[in-house]
């Protein structure tokens, strides 16, 4: 036994403003009419359809431009990771999953959830990387992400820490004397 609704808001996994379908009555009874997400399709109701159909039009035409604008931003965007590696090798200690893009893209201004990019698997490699993020359901911006290794640390560490060790030397004989 079902009820038809129309939806007057988007709707994950069930649909968008001026969809009509069929719920659970409970579900339409107790969730969607009383948060004004939907309303009981009646033909009154389903006249009021049109302007529903309308604002879906708008929405969808605003999400889809804000959509290609990010995706033109996010193509000149070049994401830059340093992670340990062998010497001589392109294998990295450690790699660079679609939660350590999200957090960078956050660092530079763009909220995107990590659901939406693409990455089948976690990055583990030396290099140049082109990165797939699902922006809407037709716009697919590709994100540059290079991965290197930190700079080689300078020999002169060492040289400080003799000298460290010639200095306490000699304050140790003058305790005993």
């Amino acid at each position: 036994m079902s009820v038809e609704v129309i939806l007057k808001t988007k709707i994950e996994g069930l649909g968008s403003e001026a969809d009509i379908v069929s719920v659970k009555p409970g579900y339409a009874r107790n969730f969607l009419i009383p948060k004004d997400f939907a309303a009981p399709a009646t033909n009154a109701t389903k006249r009021q359809v049109e302007e529903l159909r309308r604002k879906r039009a708008e929405r969808e035409a605003k999400e889809l431009n804000d959509a290609q604008e990010l995706a033109g931003k996010l193509g000149k965007l070049k994401l830059v990771f340093t992670l340990e590696s062998g010497e001589g090798s392109d294998k990295v200690f450690g790699s660079i999953t679609s939660q350590d893009i999200a957090n960078k893209l956050k660092e530079a201004g763009y909220t995107i959830e990590r659901k939406k990019i693409d990455l089948p698997k976690a990055i583990k490699d030396l290099g140049e990387h082109e990165v797939p993020v699902k922006l809407a359901s037709e716009i697919v911006a590709k994100l540059n992400v290079t991965v290197n290794h930190p700079a080689p640390k300078e020999e002169a560490a060492p040289a400080e820490a003799a000298d460290g060790k010639a200095a306490k030397k000699p304050a140790s004989k003058a305790k005993k004397a």
